[in-house]
């Protein structure tokens, strides 16, 4: 079975007009390369396509001293979070989503999945 990105990190987020960001930080320092190859956009848009606007931009920055990884999704909250008719679809529910995304085994498929 393969983890979840909640065994290796959590998350803290923030959300302002339509656009959300959500950081995912590594519980141990050690595990950040890993999820640095594998939390990518690519897998970000992917596992929020169901919230996210056609079109909409998952931008990620890295920063690898506390390691974690910052997420901005402009496009996420549907208008924005007070003309949203989207039920909770605030920053802490994308971080909550996003932390129920599958990771390979460490040692399996690193580096593959592209972007960011």
């Amino acid at each position: 079975m393969m983890p979840l990105l909640r065994d290796l990190a959590h998350a803290r987020t923030g959300d302002k007009g339509d656009t959300s960001q959500v950081s995912v930080i590594a519980h141990d320092p050690a595990d950040f390369p890993f999820l640095a190859a594998q939390v990518t956009e690519a897998r970000v848009r992917a596992h929020l396509a169901a919230v996210l606007a056609p079109g909409a931009r998952v931008t990620r920055y890295a920063l690898p001293a506390l390691g974690a990884l910052n997420f901005v999704l402009e496009g996420a909250l549907g208008g924005g979070v007070t003309r949203s008719l989207a039920l909770d679809a605030h920053g802490k529910c994308l971080g909550a989503v996003l932390l129920g995304m599958a990771l390979p085994g460490q040692g399996e498929g690193e580096g593959e999945g592209g972007g960011g």
